[in-house]
């Protein structure tokens, strides 16, 4: 059960005695309640449960919170270092074998009415042991070989990609070229690589060789884990579509509304069902999802169950970004060799043939089937090599330190280090502009002073028709999304609840806003939850205005961006604009900062992130990475050199079965 099990024997230790450290534990907030009530369950099914039992149920429901499907058995002293487990458990923790019990399934799954699953040396609540086989039968399901018409393919390939790569090997004609001939594919890469540019290639490039051979075109499909990772792929995609190289039939048919996955699947209200499931497959042909570092394994498991045998399923996302808030890494596991690429004599042999690549280099003895599905674009177009924030992102990933300490420590153009001195409240009026050194077009970063000038500056004259009103709100809308503060935790003194209070009052201090409490007009707010009466999904941002109702008054509403081609659009939307009156929105929130999990699939501006003194735990190189690349042109550093030390020495570790499943692929 450990790699290195003590030999002696643990002192015995009561049922009673374990329940006790375990309510201690909740006290402490080492465990959680739902942690504590999940071991009396165990301990109320089974009377004669041992105390190992007991403790390893509350522990694996503990690692679950923390977006780990499993508790892993090789690693309970790092665990019980990085939780600060009493010394109680650990010695319980080092008796073996692992206690018999009929709440307690093999690797087999049996009984098959357990609610734990021990399966090699991962514990697992039994339904996300199911999640991840599903996730990994769905995929390896997918890992063969599609036969293509090889000269058509070489031909189409050379008119997608005419210019020679001055790098050499062209990773976006590779992932093209490798998707082509898979049924499952992984495109990863940072900022500005060039994903979505290669996914319409590659789309554009699977209808000329589908309806060369066919009369009709492939039903593609096109989605996002949230509504604004929805949006913003919808936005960009319809510019990719019009500069592709291809016949105006095959551009035609490929389509430019991007949806979220709940409604992709038909989201159900109040169940974990879907409408799309293995007996109700969805209409499709091929399934592109985007921000796929976003997507959580139960998530994965019922995309890969509503896909019909037959349909293609490629993912697109940074690795490197934060996982999914809820349990599981799948991105993180699929990309996990992606640097080194790792692939076989065979697939090499093929790229040379079919694009003319040559990845010889990374040809390795140890290359997996999962690994020649899987590309990595590693160019970014986004950030030129004087770019602050693309050097800081890059140096952030690789975990170099000293060249992070001296990137922050030059002034630069584009990036700010503000290391004491501020909360991040202070500049959000006029966006730290004063930080940066001048660029060649003069231009400087704005804080939130810039949306609300922009409001009253440009509001339509009282008698103004609805669509200048609406109009208008585009335009404030387009003006807030220049500036974002990001924070990496929602409580505490660096916390957005607390942030959010300092700046709404900052901005009534200096007479920008009306008000900072309840429905004021230019309030920002984010939806904290998907309405599909609205259409309005979680993450989705809008802004509070002074509009012209249907009775031709005048009255507070809430304007949301709507991408006409989006599925959630309505017919009343003008100018990609739906207003709701507050009344109608349940679940919001102040949005002047937000969180960086919240900022996923999100771009702005001028970012500010803030790291806290007073959460060491949640200070992750990855949320540094994501944070930092949130930012398009300029980056507001607001950090101790402890925290950002503490974040750079930290890496997030979720531990999962996955990847070890898909290498036995």
């Amino acid at each position: 059960m450990h790699s290195t099990r003590c030999l002696k024997e643990p002192a015995p230790m009561s049922r009673d005695a374990l329940l006790a450290t375990l309510n201690d534990a909740v006290g402490k907030r080492v465990l959680r309640p739902l942690d504590m009530a999940f071991a009396r369950f165990i301990a109320e099914c089974d009377p004669t449960a041992s105390p190992q039992l007991l403790l390893i149920a509350a522990l694996t429901s503990r690692q679950l919170g923390g977006g780990h499907p499993c508790l892993n058995l090789h690693a309970l002293d790092n665990l019980a270092d990085e939780q600060e487990w009493p010394t109680a458990w650990r010695d319980l923790l080092h008796a073996e074998p692992l206690p018999a019990s009929p709440l307690l399934a093999g690797h087999d799954g049996l009984p098959d009415n357990a609610p734990l699953v021990h399966d090699q040396h991962r514990l697992y609540l039994r339904r996300y042991w199911q999640y991840e086989r599903r996730v990994a039968e769905g995929i390896k399901a997918r890992l063969g070989v599609i036969a293509l018409p090889a000269d058509t393919l070489r031909h189409e390939l050379q008119r997608l990609f005419p210019t020679p790569n001055q790098h050499g090997v062209d990773w976006a004609r590779v992932a093209c070229a490798l998707a082509a001939r898979s049924a499952f594919s992984v495109i990863t890469g940072g900022p500005g690589t060039g994903k979505t540019t290669t996914v319409v290639r590659l789309l554009g490039l699977l209808q000329t060789l589908h309806l060369s051979e066919n009369t009709s075109a492939l039903r593609i499909r096109l989605a996002a884990p949230t509504g604004k990772a929805a949006a913003r792929l919808n936005a960009s995609i319809a510019k990719q579509i019009a500069k592709l190289d291809v016949d105006t039939h095959v551009r035609t048919s490929i389509p430019q509304e991007v949806e979220t996955l709940h409604r992709l699947l038909g989201a159900r209200p109040d169940t974990r069902r879907y409408a799309y499931n293995r007996q109700h497959p969805l209409h499709l042909d091929v399934l592109v999802i985007d921000e796929a570092s976003m997507i959580d394994l139960e998530m994965m498991a019922a995309v890969l169950d509503a896909l019909p045998a037959h349909a293609r399923l490629i993912l697109l996302g940074d690795k490197d970004q934060l996982s999914s808030v809820e349990a599981g890494a799948v991105l993180g596991d699929l990309g996990r060799r992606a640097d080194e690429a790792h692939y076989d004599a065979t697939t090499a042999a093929w790229l040379r043939s079919i694009s003319g690549d040559d990845v010889e280099g990374h040809v390795t003895g140890d290359a997996q089937p999962l690994d020649q599905h899987v590309v990595m674009l590693r160019s970014s177009h986004r950030f030129d090599a004087t770019s602050g924030i693309g050097q800081l992102a890059a140096a952030v990933n690789a975990g170099d330190n000293a060249r992070v300490t001296t990137l922050l420590d030059t002034k630069s153009k584009d990036v700010a280090w503000i290391s004491e001195g501020t909360t991040g409240a202070s500049l959000a009026l006029d966006g730290n502009a004063t930080q940066f050194s001048d660029d060649a077009s003069g231009h400087r970063p704005h804080g939130f002073r810039f949306y609300l000038d922009h409001l009253r500056q440009t509001r339509p004259p009282d008698d103004a028709d609805n669509a200048s009103y609406r109009q208008w709100a585009r335009g404030v809308l387009d003006a807030f999304s220049h500036f974002q503060v990001l924070c990496a935790v929602r409580q505490g003194p660096a916390g957005t609840d607390r942030i959010n209070r300092d700046i709404a009052a900052k901005l009534l201090a200096a007479g920008l806003i009306e008000s900072d409490r309840g429905w004021y007009e230019g309030r920002p707010v984010m939806m904290t939850r998907n309405d599909y009466t609205l259409g309005l999904m979680n993450g989705d941002v809008g802004i509070t205005l002074r509009m012209r109702g249907p009775d031709g008054s005048l009255r507070l509403y809430v304007a949301f961006p709507i991408t006409r081609d989006s599925p959630y659009a309505a017919a009343d939307d003008d100018n990609h604009v739906r207003c709701v009156l507050p009344s109608r929105l349940g679940d919001t929130e102040t949005v002047y900062a937000m969180t960086v999990h919240k900022s996923q699939g999100s771009e702005f501006e001028h970012t500010a992130l803030i790291l806290p003194d007073d959460a060491p735990a949640i200070l992750t190189r990855e949320l540094l990475y994501t944070g930092i690349t949130r930012a398009r042109s300029w980056l507001s550093l607001i950090s101790s050199r402890g925290a950002l030390e503490q974040a750079l020495s930290q890496r997030t570790r979720r531990y999962s079965g996955l990847a070890q499943r898909l290498s036995h692929s």
